[in-house]
């Protein structure tokens, strides 16, 4: 309070200058003290040392497989250990890692809270299939296709106007026009569709079973396309 610094004050002032300059001393000398001993607790003792890396929101992956591209160091004082760079390690080792927060547990734990990428569509690669996701990016080959997720076929032999649009928009951009479309389809036609043909930009099939085919044309108004 007010009366409480004002007589914190006026105690200081009647302490004298030679007082003064002792506690100020004292003080500092106590800072100093008190900031060594957090530096050696932090880096030079074993009290907050790295001893257990959990992993969580793994589907597809296994926490051992996250531990392993994680690389961190048992042993290691807690504090030193660069939370980004755990996370870029674990990105670039695994393309199925969208995203990873990295978190230190204290004293003992570090945290590795992964989101994989989920694939919306899948391209066939000889005998095994590419997973491809939400944004367009391929993360993995697997053997066998996950159920429920549409093959996605540009055109082999483009006519023309196919040729002229993979020129325009690039193979990476007609891929990302099939996701949107992939994700615009009412779930009662998803679960029945399994082929989305890219002839070009705007022309985008959708193959179901039994033979039923239904032209959707660019992935341009795919919430109206849906409803209808």
């Amino acid at each position: 309070s007010r009366l409480e610094r004002v007589g914190l004050v006026r105690g200081w002032r009647l302490l004298g200058p030679v007082r003064r300059r002792r506690l100020a001393l004292c003080l500092a000398v106590l800072a100093l003290l008190l900031t060594g001993f957090a530096g050696w607790a932090l880096y030079g003792s074993t009290w907050l040392r790295v001893e257990r890396v959990s992993v969580s929101g793994t589907r597809v992956l296994t926490p051992d497989e996250v531990r392993s591209a994680a690389a961190v160091g048992l042993g290691v004082p807690l504090a030193s250990v660069d939370t980004d760079a755990v996370a870029q390690r674990l990105r670039r080792a695994l393309p199925r890692v969208d995203s990873v927060d990295v978190v230190r547990a204290w004293p003992h734990g570090i945290g590795l809270n992964v989101t994989e990428r989920m694939p919306a569509v899948l391209i066939k690669k000889g005998e095994r299939f590419v997973e491809v996701d939400a944004k367009g990016v391929r993360f993995a080959t697997v053997a066998m296709p996950p159920k429920g997720v549409p093959l996605v076929e540009l055109a082999a032999k483009p006519d023309a106007g196919a040729a002229a649009s993979l020129r325009r928009f690039g193979p990476r951009r007609l891929m990302v026009a099939a996701v949107r479309v992939a994700g615009d389809l009412p779930a009662a036609v998803a679960r029945d569709t399994r082929v989305l043909k890219v002839g070009s930009y705007d022309s985008i099939s959708v193959e179901l079973t039994g033979g039923r085919v239904v032209a959707w044309g660019s992935s341009e108004q795919g919430g109206e396309k849906a409803a209808t």
